[in-house]
C-alpha cells in the first residue's frame, strides 16, 4: 500500500509530536489514528480509487491526514489552498474533480460531489492503469498561465523511504506546492515535528521559530528579503534555526551575502525542484555561495546548450493542459540557464525571462540583486519592453521602503546612477516605475507578469 511505511513509522515515533497547529502538539500516535479515521470516511462517501478530489486547505491536522488517507486510497489529489479563489474556476475545469474536501479554519471537514462525472483525461488513464495514488499541481502563473503537472505519487514517495534527519520545521511552502509537500513527507517520514503557521509574515514565522524551537526553515528568496527589511528576526530568539533553505526563484546575491553575514551560525541551503519533477537533492558550495550541487538517488542532471535538463523517477506523467516538455529520450527540459564549475552550477534565469537587448543577454536577477543593494529599496522587479530598434528594453518597478524620505523622480535617478556603477549600460533599465504594492504572489515569489 502507498503509506505503508509511512504508518510503520508513525507507530514507532509514537507519542513524540508529529504537528503543531495553532501551538497545540499532536502526536504521532494521533496521527496514525486519524489517518485510519479518514481511509474509513473517504470510502463511506464514495471516493475509491481513480478518484478526482480536490482539497481545500492549509496545512493542518486533518488537511495533513486527509491528504494521507486520500494517498492510501489511490485517489487523484488536486490540493488547493484558500488564497487561489481566483483561479479556482479555472483549476476547477482544468483537473475536473467529481469529489471535493474542504477544510475550514477550525479544522473541520466538508465532503461533498462537485456534480461532475468521472474524467476521462487519458493523464489519468495513465495513474488508474497503474493503480497508483495521483497527484495534480498547479505552477504558480507568475509569468503566464498556469500549467496542470499530474504526478504518479508513487515516484514522489520513493525517495523517502530512506531515512534521513530528524528536525523541527516550519511548514512555509504551501499546501499546494511541491516544495510545501516535500516538507511534509520529509518532516513526517523522519519523526520530526512539522510547525504549521497560518500567518507567514516574517514576524509571525520567526515567533513561531522562537516558541517552538524550530531547526528548518525552508522558504523563498522574496520572503528572507522582506525578514531583512522588516528586521523581525531582532525581535525573536532564533537561536535554535539551524538551517534555512531557499528556492522557487532566483536569490539576488546581495540579499544572500547580507542573511550570511547576520546569521553566521546558520547553513543557508539552496534547494532546486519543479512541480513537474519533485525536488531534488542539493548541496550549496558554502553558506554565501549561489553555486550549488543538486541530483541525489532517482535523479539525473545534464548541460544542453547552456540549459538543465532533468530525468526523474519523480517527474510527472504530464501536463493535463499543455504539450510534453520531455526530450524523446525522457529529459524534462527546465527552461534554466546555468553557470557551470565543475561538479558545482548556478542558476542564472529562465530563458522566457532573458532579456535580449541588441544580442546582449540580460538575466533579471544579476539586476534586481544590485538595485537591491540600495537602503531605501523594498522590493525590485526587472522585466522587457518591446523596442523597434534593439528588440528589447530592460525595465524595473521598485518599491520603496515605506519609511524612505525619497520621492519617486529622485528614486528613479538614485537607482540609474548606482547601475551605472555596478552593471555595463545595456543591463541598466531604461524605464522605471516606483510603485507602493508588493511585487510577490501569496507563495512569496515574485511576479514578473506585468
Amino acid at each position: 500500500m502507498p503509506i505503508t511505511f509511512l504508518l510503520e513509522r508513525f507507530h514507532a515515533f509514537g507519542s513524540d509530536d508529529a504537528i503543531v497547529w495553532n501551538d497545540q502538539a499532536f502526536t504521532y500516535d494521533w496521527l496514525r489514528q486519524r489517518v485510519v479515521h479518514w481511509i474509513d470516511e473517504v470510502r463511506h462517501h464514495g471516493i475509491a480509487e481513480g478518484r478526482v478530489v480536490v482539497v481545500e486547505a492549509d496545512f493542518s491536522p486533518n488537511a495533513i491526514a486527509v491528504l494521507l488517507a486520500l494517498i492510501q486510497t489511490r485517489a487523484i489529489i488536486v490540493p488547493l489552498t484558500r488564497g487561489m479563489i481566483r483561479q479556482k474556476h479555472e483549476f476547477m475545469e482544468i483537473a475536473a474533480p467529481e469529489m471535493s474536501i474542504e477544510l475550514g479554519s477550525d479544522d473541520t471537514a466538508t465532503i461533498g460531489a462537485t456534480g461532475r462525472t468521472l474524467s476521462t483525461h487519458p493523464m489519468y488513464d495513465v495513474v488508474r492503469t497503474a493503480q497508483h495514488p495521483g497527484l495534480v499541481l498547479f505552477s504558480s502563473g507568475s509569468t503566464g498561465k498556469s500549467k496542470a503537472a499530474l504526478h504518479d505519487l508513487s515516484g514522489i514517495l520513493r525517495k523517502f523511504h530512506t531515512p534521513r534527519h530528524r528536525l523541527r520545521t516550519i511548514s512555509f511552502l504551501l499546501y499546494d506546492h511541491i516544495g510545501g509537500l516535500n516538507t511534509l513527507l520529509y518532516t513526517l517520514s523522519n519523526g520530526g515535528c512539522l510547525v504549521t503557521v497560518n500567518d507567514r509574515s516574517p514576524d509571525a514565522v520567526f515567533a513561531a521559530v522562537e516558541k517552538h524551537r524550530v531547526e528548518l526553515l525552508p522558504t523563498s528568496p522574496t520572503f528572507l528579503n522582506l525578514a531583512l527589511l522588516s528586521e523581525a528576526y531582532r525581535a525573536h530568539n532564533i537561536s535554535s534555526l539551524r538551517t534555512i533553505s531557499y528556492g522557487t526563484e532566483a536569490m539576488p546575491e546581495s540579499t544572500l551575502k547580507r542573511l550570511v553575514a547576520l546569521f553566521p551560525s546558520v547553513s543557508f541551503l539552496q534547494t532546486y525542484g519543479l512541480s513537474e519533477t519533485g525536488i531534488l537533492r542539493s548541496k550549496s558550495k558554502e553558506s554565501g555561495s549561489l553555486f550549488m550541487k543538486i541530483g541525489g538517488e532517482g535523479f539525473q542532471t545534464r548541460i544542453v546548450d547552456g540549459l538543465l535538463q532533468i530525468k526523474a523517477e519523480s517527474a510527472m506523467v504530464g501536463y493535463l493542459n499543455a504539450p510534453s516538455p520531455f526530450t524523446d529520450d525522457g529529459w524534462f527540459k527546465t527552461g534554466d540557464a546555468v553557470e557551470v564549475d565543475g561538479d558545482y552550477i548556478r542558476i542564472l534565469g529562465r530563458t522566457s525571462d532573458i532579456i535580449n537587448v541588441g544580442g546582449e543577454k540580460v538575466y533579471p536577477a544579476e539586476v534586481e540583486s544590485v538595485i537591491g543593494e540600495l537602503p531605501d529599496i523594498a522590493e525590485a522587479t526587472v522585466y522587457s519592453e518591446r523596442h523597434p530598434l534593439i528588440g528589447q528594453i530592460v525595465c524595473a518597478t521598485v518599491t520603496p521602503l515605506k519609511h524612505a524620505d525619497t520621492d519617486a523622480k529622485e528614486l528613479v535617478t538614485i537607482v540609474k546612477r548606482h547601475c551605472a556603477t555596478r552593471l555595463p549600460p545595456f543591463k541598466i533599465p531604461i524605464k522605471i516605475r516606483v510603485v507602493s504594492d508588493v511585487q510577490h504572489t501569496q507563495r512569496f515569489k515574485k511576479a514578473r507578469a506585468v
